[in-house]
């Protein structure tokens, strides 16, 4: 299973660790149910890494993704994109079929 964490993506994931008030040590990047689309991608500084989780790391930065949402997350890439007055994780997903026009949910 290919999954690719950007350069940009394990920057902004170090800044964020570093910037906590607790002391996590890895993203966890997870698919549930929701939105217009089916599906949401959610977003969590974790502290503990579960026995059955992916990790996928980019140099000292971590993505933790637990085994249901490692089939939504086959062969994606997961990025950090900065844009003009906002910035936010994407995550890039040949298998998503449509997705809503906020673009925080998607359909398989």
């Amino acid at each position: 299973m290919k999954i690719e964490l950007t350069n940009e993506a394990a920057k902004r994931i170090l800044e964020l660790i570093s910037s906590s008030k607790t002391t996590p040590i890895a993203l966890r990047v997870s698919v549930d149910g929701g939105g217009c689309s089916g599906f949401m991608y959610n977003y969590e500084l974790i502290d503990k890494i579960n026995d059955d989780d992916l990790i996928i790391t980019n140099g000292e930065a971590k993505v933790a993704i637990d085994p249901v949402s490692q089939e939504f997350l086959k062969d994606c890439v997961i990025d950090f994109i900065i844009e003009l007055g906002s910035s936010y994780f994407q995550i890039k997903n040949p298998q998503a079929t449509a997705k809503c026009g906020c673009g925080n949910s998607f359909a398989i």
